[in-house]
């Protein structure tokens, strides 16, 4: 090891590697005793391949507010790393590297987690043993890290609730709460490409970890520590408790309540879903949940088997419409009505539905929510759960880059809209703000209660979710869920199928009836992908030049408003300070908008587009005003995107 520490240090005087990667390397081979690690770091230096090296340890994987997402697999996997050939194809061993998702940084983010939630549990003055649930999805390492954390939680006295396989995001958020667990995390890189992995934490709320708890959990993770000094004695070591068929049903029994016109679904049993799992863990709740609630479903067998390597699609993102292709063929060799796509860990959901035509029509993140949001609220009011002496309770919850149709839809109905910045874990957290404003001697049983019994209790004392999502297809419409939820969305998006077949039109001809009534609002997402240690560089390059030279016109608009969210004070419609995060919001003179903000868990600044356009106050459009306005609408935001991304080259150059 010291020969090759002396050829790292000469890489370094040479200027083949950095300064920091030179501290990594070193900090890497003093805790980690694997002999895959050293053997892997002397094949790289032995090929003087300083990129891949470099793009490995420039910076040791941050531990943020989420928790971890990095790659398993390099751009080049050293022999060591490939080892002995294993199922699938993977590498025997993830790749080393501070920079990597393996098991350094699995451990190192379990230990500061459970050491926080040991402490934290001793403040509450509760009795017993404190508890993490633990999920994984079917990505490569996934079970093996999971394992390893079950491992490092029980060695330092606490308990691990371990899924005994594969299980969605939102059902470890349930499963959180439903068993009165302190913490949870899921080992899981949501829809990112076959090389990566992660590790996503939760809090005892079933929602991701929020302030104040996350900076407490990574300044633990971020504490040098030696390991030795968490285990506790063999008679105090934790247990591990398997979970499996009781959540599933105890979470299966939740969903059921979410259909708001049951009797509607019977009558239009004839509709047909074709669903994909894309490989991952979808099925295992949604494929018995839609055949419970009536509807007819088939899946797209190939992309039911389990597959970390996702093999039939580019990418596993129902964003993308390639990754519902083979369910859209299928759908129209069986005549089906309805697609539905989640990704690998099940919390996102894209759909395809048949239009007028018979024409299967993808539709947009933004769009399957709007047509949500509009379902719910109408038939909330149509149930008499909503009326007039109580429609200021109810809520709609949206991110600031997500439609403004959905705020329409909330207003008219005389509903608060609510924006959060992106992340899930902001609707999380407002919907336990809305728990703990019910009276503490009636939400005792809260976690317990049946969903019409948590329903008064929002009504009467706090604030009613009637709906929440955010444009990157994650949705949800209830709060035993504290998380987007791609089972819930299923079951959402095929009764407002049979809705639509029941009023005698499809859902992209129910999206077109919104837009009559409120205008024609279209969005698009744009990014720009930059990887490794130069890619950072260049994004944090572009959010300086937004931030230092805003820009004053865009595609032919002048700017007439720029919001900062890293800088300014900015609270929402409840008065609760939004947290400083890096996003600049741009309004135009024309009503167009753009967001601009770097990605939290991929390598992109992404930006987010808006346009409108709007009947005159009083009229709505007719059929063919909206067919016009989505043209000229989509223009806009093309000749918007044009300008923005010749902007971006000229700030990078």
């Amino acid at each position: 090891m010291d020969t090759l520490l002396s050829r790292l240090d000469s890489a370094a005087e040479a200027g083949d590697i950095s300064p920091e990667v030179l501290a990594n390397v070193r900090l890497l081979l003093d805790r980690d005793s694997s002999p895959v690690t050293r053997l892997s770091i002397g094949e790289l230096v032995d090929a003087k391949n300083w990129t891949e090296l470099s793009n490995r340890f420039f910076r040791t994987l941050a531990f943020g507010t989420g928790g971890l997402r990095g790659k398993t697999i390099g751009a080049v996997v050293t022999s060591a790393e490939a080892g002995s050939p294993q199922p699938l194809g993977r590498p025997e061993h993830p790749c080393a590297g501070t920079n990597a998702m393996n098991d350094f940084n699995v451990a190192r983010a379990t230990r500061g987690l459970a050491r926080y939630v040991k402490s934290h549990f001793a403040r509450s003055g509760k009795t017993g043993r404190a508890a993490i649930c633990l999920c994984h999805d079917t990505r490569h390492f996934s079970r093996e890290f999971a394992l390893l954390a079950a491992r490092t939680i029980t060695g330092m006295g606490l308990d691990a609730h371990l899924f005994e396989g594969p299980r969605s995001t939102p059902e470890l958020s349930f499963a959180v709460r439903h068993l009165g667990a302190q913490a949870g995390v899921n080992i899981t890189a949501s829809h990112n490409p076959p090389e990566y992995n992660g590790y996503k934490v939760y809090f005892e709320d079933g929602c991701q970890v929020t302030e104040p708890h996350a900076s407490a959990i990574i300044d633990e993770v971020n504490r040098p520590v030696d390991p030795r000094e968490d285990e506790v004695p063999e008679t105090a070591r934790g247990r591990v408790i398997p979970m499996g068929a009781e959540i599933d049903a105890a979470y299966m029994d939740r969903l059921a309540t979410l259909p708001l016109d049951p009797a509607l679904i019977r009558r239009e049993s004839g509709l047909k879903i074709v669903y994909t799992p894309l490989h991952g863990v979808g099925a295992v709740i949604i494929k018995p949940m839609l055949a419970r609630l009536g509807f007819v479903c088939e899946t797209v067998a190939a992309q039911e088997v389990p597959d970390g390597r996702f093999p039939t699609v580019k990418s596993p993102n129902p964003e993308n419409a390639e990754a519902l292709s083979m369910a859209i063929a299928q759908a129209d060799r069986s005549g089906a009505d309805l697609v539905i796509a989640t990704d690998p860990d099940d919390d996102r959901m894209g759909v395809a539905a048949r239009d007028h035509a018979g024409n299967m029509q993808l539709l947009t993140g933004n769009q399957i929510g709007s047509i949500l949001a509009w379902y719910r609220t109408r038939k909330f009011f149509e149930l008499g759960v909503l009326n007039d002496s109580n429609r200021a309770r109810g809520v709609i919850i949206k991110t600031f880059v997500t439609t403004d149709l959905q705020k329409a839809i909330a207003e008219k109905s005389g509903l608060r809209c609510v924006e959060t910045l992106t992340g899930f874990k902001y609707i999380g957290s407002k919907l336990g703000r809305y728990e703990r404003e019910i009276p503490e001697e009636l939400r005792s049983e809260y976690v317990h209660l049946s969903e019409e019994e948590t329903r008064r209790l929002r009504l009467e004392h706090s604030s009613f979710y009637v709906f929440g999502g955010e444009e990157s297809y994650g949705y949800s419409a209830s709060d035993f869920v504290r998380d987007k939820d791609g089972n819930s969305a299923a079951v959402l998006i095929a009764e407002a199928a049979a809705y639509a077949k029941s009023q005698g039109t499809t859902l992209p001809g129910l999206l077109n009836r919104i837009f009559s009534e409120f205008g024609v609002y279209l969005e698009r997402g744009e990014s720009l992908t930059m990887d490794g240690a130069h890619g950072a560089a260049q994004i944090q390059k572009l959010v300086s030049s937004y931030a230092n030279r805003p820009p004053v016109e865009i595609a032919g608009s002048s700017v007439c408003a720029i919001r900062n969210f890293a800088t300014e004070e900015i609270h929402d419609v409840e008065g609760e300070l939004i947290p400083a995060e890096s996003m600049l919001m741009v309004t135009l003179a024309d009503r167009r908008r753009v967001a601009i903000r770097p990605s939290g868990t991929e390598p992109k600044i992404k930006y987010y587009l808006f346009a409108s356009e709007l009947p005159e106050r009083g009229r709505v459009f007719t059929a063919e005003e909206v067919v016009a306005a989505r043209e000229r609408v989509r223009i806009a935001l093309d000749q918007l995107w044009t300008a923005l991304s010749e902007d971006a080259k000229a700030r990078l150059a």
